[in-house]
């Protein structure tokens, strides 16, 4: 298992890699409840999407373990199930096994472009100052994702966002979980984040703020969602915009969040390219396939999965541990429900600092280097879209270096792509 990883040679031990997969679990475990509840809006049959996703979400995070040795889990992306949704299926009007074979054909877009050196070089075509930027803003989607799952803030229609209700016992909670998560860090604590999510979890129950949902129960059947896509109605011109929309959108959610997670685990080169880049872009493509085969929405890499890594995750042994705890939650869905998105959002907070701490590593002596990446940076958790937030910056890093007379500066990649999003505003 050591030799197969690399567990040593990254400076980490089995027991660390178990503990950040647990870490990285409990805090995406709740994609298990929601994507049912989003996807069951379109139609969809919720028990057949709670298997869909525990399955799919097992498969992915298994390829990205065993082949691409990464400690990054996949599971059914927030955000991207909600434009399926809403976006497609209710907004469009397309049946939601239209809306799956449009998943389907975006994945092997993907998995084309993977097998080529195209999507390769269009990451590794992206300067560092954005890597970075992107890394950061993830960490501030982050942190609004970790607020508003604790409560500490809320929607305001003046003023967009306001602060919740701060003697709310579950807001308590989260907060003393933060604060104790961070200290036991302090202290070197093995499995901080761990401990203090697990006790943030019992002290909720204990205390009657949150159920504790039992221990078994069988799993639902997988029929009415699996190999239920429909392939041939997506041959319209209507449909080639679906497909393209979740094919731009899944590409660049999941590029941002391999960019960051990798920063936060030192596995980026000094150049800020990702080793091994082909065999990760094949395992996210395969799992796209994979997911809608299922029967649920584009299956991506989980910005959690930083918290893993803050755990001392490095290798794909923590993978494993995320594929296993999804497989088991089938027949212990109850037991995995039973922790509350207050006790997760400590953590996703205390990742987002961590995660912020990108920006420090840009240039901030030339303009047209800070000035697009903090564009990037705050684009994310404004459009609450970490998409947007990169095509805000492309944009900007394109326009900036070209009235400054530095047009050279900006590789073929991120020329390309500036023009694309360009359009893609513009037309849409």
């Amino acid at each position: 298992m050591d030799r197969f990883f690399g567990i040593t040679a990254q400076g980490s031990t089995v027991r660390t890699e178990v503990v950040a997969g647990v870490t990285t679990f409990l805090t995406m475990a709740y994609i298990m409840f929601l994507n049912p509840t989003i996807l069951g809006d379109a139609g969809m049959d919720k028990g057949a999407v709670f298997v869909a996703t525990c399955i799919a979400s097992a498969f992915a995070t298994l390829i990205m373990a065993l082949y691409a040795n990464y400690p990054i889990a996949l599971a059914p992306g927030m955000g991207i199930n909600a434009f399926f949704t809403y976006g497609v299926v209710l907004g469009m009007h397309y049946s939601w096994q239209t809306a799956l074979g449009a998943v389907f054909i975006s994945g092997l877009l993907f998995l084309v472009l993977s097998l080529t050196p195209l999507r390769e070089w269009i990451i590794d075509g992206i300067p560092k100052s954005q890597k970075m930027a992107v890394a950061a803003g993830i960490g501030l989607f982050l942190g609004v994702l970790a607020l508003e799952k604790a409560g500490v803030i809320a929607a305001d229609k003046e003023t967009y966002v306001t602060l919740g209700n701060l003697h709310a016992p579950a807001v308590i909670l989260a907060a003393l979980g933060f604060v104790a998560m961070v200290a036991l860090e302090a202290r070197r604590v093995p499995g901080a984040i761990l401990i203090a999510v697990l006790a943030v979890t019992v002290a909720g129950i204990l205390l009657g703020i949150s159920p504790f949902g039992g221990v078994v129960s069988l799993p639902p059947s997988l029929a009415p969602t699996f190999l239920q896509l429909d392939l041939r109605s997506n041959f319209s011109l209507g449909a080639i915009t679906v497909i393209l929309a979740f094919f731009f959108v899944d590409l660049f959610d999941s590029t941002g969040t391999l960019i960051g997670v990798a920063h936060q685990a030192g596995l980026l080169r000094p150049d800020g390219t990702l080793p091994r880049l082909r065999k990760v872009l094949l395992a996210d493509s395969l799992s796209v396939l994979a997911g809608a085969s299922l029967g649920t929405s584009p299956v991506t890499s989980y910005i959690e999965s930083a918290a893993g890594v803050k755990a001392g995750g490095r290798t794909g042994l923590v993978g494993v541990t995320v594929a296993a705890l999804f497989l088991v939650s089938l027949f212990l869905a109850p037991l995995a429900g039973s922790v509350p998105a207050y006790a997760t959002a400590p953590a996703l907070l205390f990742v987002a600092c961590l995660m912020v701490r990108s920006l420090t590593e840009i240039d901030w002596d030339d303009a047209t280097e800070y000035a697009p990446a903090v564009v990037t940076a705050l684009g994310m958790p404004l459009t609450f879209s970490i998409s947007n937030g990169i095509a805000l910056g492309f944009i900007a890093y394109g326009a900036i270096k070209l009235l400054s007379g530095r047009v050279r500066e900006v590789g073929w990649p991120m020329a390309i792509l500036a023009v694309l999003f360009v359009l893609h505003y513009w037309v849409g």
